[in-house]
């Protein structure tokens, strides 16, 4: 079994024209296509949005006993299932059973005129997340032929900002971090790459980053101390109902140029301090950007043993204030640097906090 990287995420949401109204208008992502009874697919609507690599469906049930709409009910919008481009939908469904994964879909091969074949299975991953295996031959521009109807881009913004999913970041209860990480290491075989502890304000929280072994799939992984005080991973687990994805991270190539345009559109971003950036030059070395252009779009810089990222996380797009969208640029870097980490959760912190800075 062979894991590409992320095929798609679908999210699913209480009106898919509405959470696609906002991520099209503010982020740029354009309507590629549609699902729904029309295409064979009964009691849900869904949109399908692109932009380049990047993959997203929202889906929105038409019946109270849809699952859609049973998550919604449950968790608010945000990610249900995760897609994951592989070799052989059949073979590494077969061999996730037997390294311990639950069924939730058996194969099924779905095919056009045009021999697009697209064959998909689906296994259980953490919480009510589910993992569909996605094996693709022919034209990429079919997302699931006959079920999804393929239209023109909508009309949008032409700016490329996004090149793909660069990672998913994942809160589970506290005592579920080993058992998750044992679970993909054991049964997808990934491997961890990163881990750290941060303790702010008296809150703690442990993260272990997960990586395949063709590196193009990352999921960070988030439990809070239970010995601490109570903070966000707290706060999303228990607004979540549960264990879920905290936030989506988008990759760009020139994240001052993405965070400036996004801004414009209207998106809020979280700031961070004045200190912060005094401090930058002896933390991470000689930054490429005028470190003033960063503090005034409030974007942070750190750095591991292959180069320099760079992060900015956007408010909550929900009223639960649970999912929300990350922006990073990798200037070389293949992992995470722990001071982004603690000025990320300081930053989400002072947001949940109501506290200006």
């Amino acid at each position: 079994m062979e894991i590409y990287g992320i095929d798609h995420v679908e999210l699913y949401v209480g009106d898919a024209k509405q959470a696609a109204f906002y991520l099209t208008h503010a982020f740029g992502l354009q309507v590629h296509g549609h699902g729904g009874p029309e295409t064979g697919l009964a009691d849900q609507r869904s949109l399908l949005l692109r932009e380049s690599a990047v993959q997203i469906v929202l889906t929105s049930g038409l019946s109270s006993d849809h699952p859609a709409a049973e998550y919604v009910q449950r968790h608010g919008d945000g990610v249900a299932v995760v897609g994951l481009e592989v070799d052989n939908a059949a073979v590494a469904y077969t061999e996730l059973l037997g390294r311990g994964a639950e069924s939730v879909a058996e194969p099924t091969t779905y095919t056009d005129e045009q021999e697009t074949t697209v064959v998909v299975a689906e296994v259980a991953g953490f919480g009510d997340v589910i993992h569909r295996l996605v094996e693709r031959h022919g034209p990429r521009r079919e997302f699931l032929p006959g079920a999804f109807q393929i239209s023109e881009p909508s009309s949008g913004p032409d700016e490329k900002l996004f090149s793909e999913i660069d990672h998913l970041a994942i809160c589970v209860p506290s005592g579920q971090l080993k058992p998750t990480v044992d679970f993909y290491e054991n049964v997808f075989g990934f491997l961890p790459i990163f881990d750290e502890y941060i303790e702010v304000a008296g809150q703690g929280m442990e993260s272990t980053v997960v990586q395949s072994p063709s590196k193009h799939v990352t999921f960070t992984l988030i439990e809070p101390d239970p010995n601490r005080r109570p903070g966000q991973i707290n706060d999303f687990l228990t607004w979540h109902a549960g264990a879920g994805v905290q936030h989506i991270a988008l990759r760009t190539s020139d994240i001052v140029e993405a965070v400036g345009t996004l801004a414009g559109r209207g998106v809020n971003f979280l700031a961070s301090p004045s200190t912060y950036y005094q401090a930058l030059p002896g933390r991470v070395g000689e930054v490429e950007t005028p470190i003033e252009d960063l503090e005034k779009l409030g974007i942070l810089v750190d750095r591991d043993h292959w180069g320099q990222l760079l992060q900015i996380f956007t408010e909550s797009m929900h009223v639960r204030r649970t999912l929300f969208l990350e922006i990073i640029e990798r200037r070389g870097a293949m992992t995470f640097g722990s001071g982004n980490i603690k000025a990320l959760y300081e930053a989400k912190e002072r947001e949940l906090q109501g506290v200006e800075v």
